[in-house]
């Protein structure tokens, strides 16, 4: 059985990071090509927002015995096989899942400009995700 509570406060977590995320990048692009404090802190709760909601994957998968998966992306297709995403938002996540990998693993390899589509953009992917597990699990209102 899923630990709701585990659940609630790792996406309260990843909703934290999101904050910082949507707070950090409320400029133009000059701004934030030029602040490296600001690039920073985006990574970093990007960084963290993504590892909320791959631990969220991982401890439903794991309570719910839906199997073992060979990586942290088959986690996400065990999620949408099960119900808890669509197919989309699963792609949205692994992609998610990459970026994550590249900041951790391959730092020197990041396009700024990239981080700040990310981070203007695309963090609203993680929010429905949450949203949607959420609701699965009967924790939304």
């Amino acid at each position: 059985m899923v630990d709701k509570d585990l659940i609630l406060a790792k996406a309260g977590s990843a909703k934290k990071h999101i904050k910082r995320i949507q707070s950090k990048s409320n400029t133009d692009m000059d701004t934030f090509l030029s602040d490296i404090d600001r690039q920073e802190s985006i990574l970093f709760n990007i960084q963290m927002a993504i590892q909320n909601c791959i631990d969220i994957a991982a401890h439903i998968v794991s309570d719910e015995s839906l199997g073992a998966p060979g990586s942290t992306n088959e986690m996400f297709y065990m999620l949408e096989d099960n119900g808890y995403i669509g197919r989309e938002l699963t792609e949205k996540m692994v992609r998610a899942i990459g970026f994550r990998n590249l900041i951790v693993h391959e730092y020197a390899k990041l396009e700024l400009k990239q981080v700040f589509k990310i981070a203007g953009d695309d963090i609203r992917d993680l929010n429905e995700y949450l949203k949607m597990i959420l609701k699965k699990l009967g924790l939304s209102n």
